[in-house]
């Protein structure tokens, strides 16, 4: 108990700094009751269509306008939980403001700009990506599969009814990101990464500390089943629109975020070393 008790301190403390950025470590997750809400997010996103809006306005939006055609107080509350707890809807997060950022530029890139930032705040759906990106390409994902993986990680927390409606939202959104096809049979496919979605990914590895070639082998990138020559041309795409700088001299690679990571974000990653 001691043991498990000090590497909970540890993992809070090592978590803590990107916490700042907007990341979550939560045990807990939005796809035990929902899946990412893709379509929810993208019609709030464009009923408050301002960049700087703050957290009130959302909620406000869900809540008091019933933006999202809710039918009970109850149900708006709860989904604007669920909304904010997946993508965190506080432009002070840069984990948020970056998404509205390239959510705005790359509307094709909008499933894959969803699953990254899902994955980079629901610890139950991150927890998942590893049984799915193993899988080769027209594989049946059987959610019967699925839901072993889940209790595998850790033995007995969901009851047979949770477990089965989390993996059939996990499944979904899976399905939503590109990453499955399928309605009632799903089978593995690969997503269609754009300049916008590698962008965010590479912020986001850019924010746990890589750097240079490193970039190219996060989490974040391997989660849009993108090769790396693919990734680096989509960044170059991206870096000639203007949304990020990426400079290349033979074997090293700089990339920058001009105008997306403010001076306390700044700050923090000279914390962070």
């Amino acid at each position: 108990m001691a043991e498990q008790v000090t590497r909970g301190a540890t993992m809070a403390k090592n978590h803590k700094p990107l916490a700042r950025f907007g990341f979550r470590f939560e045990r807990g997750g939005v796809h035990s009751a929902r899946t990412m809400m893709l379509d929810e997010l993208a019609a709030l996103l464009s009923y408050v269509d301002r960049k700087d809006a703050p957290k009130g306005d959302y909620l406000r939006a869900v809540e008091e306008d019933n933006c999202l055609a809710k039918r009970s107080g109850k149900t708006r509350r709860l989904t604007y939980r669920h909304l904010a707890e997946l993508y965190s809807l506080d432009t002070a997060h840069i984990l948020f403001r970056s998404l509205l950022h390239f959510w705005k530029r790359d509307e094709a890139g909008r499933p894959l700009l969803a699953a990254l930032c899902a994955y980079a705040r629901d610890s139950i759906f991150r927890s998942t990506a590893p049984f799915i990106l193993k899988c080769p390409e027209g594989t049946v994902i059987n959610r019967e599969f699925l839901e072993e993986f889940i209790d595998s990680q850790e033995p007995g927390r969901f009851s047979k009814a949770t477990l089965k409606s989390t993996a059939q939202n996990i499944n979904s959104s899976w399905t939503k990101s590109g990453h499955l096809n399928g309605k009632v049979k799903k089978i593995r496919a690969h997503p269609t990464p754009t300049s916008g979605s590698v962008s965010y990914a590479l912020l986001l590895g850019y924010l746990t500390g890589a750097r240079g070639q490193e970039l190219f082998r996060t989490e974040y990138i391997k989660l849009l089943d993108c090769p790396r020559d693919k990734a680096i041309e989509l960044a170059e795409g991206a870096s000639r629109k203007g949304w990020i700088t990426f400079k290349r001299v033979g074997d090293v690679i700089e990339v920058l975020f001009p105008g997306l990571i403010n001076q306390q974000e700044q700050e923090w990653l000279r914390e962070q070393g």
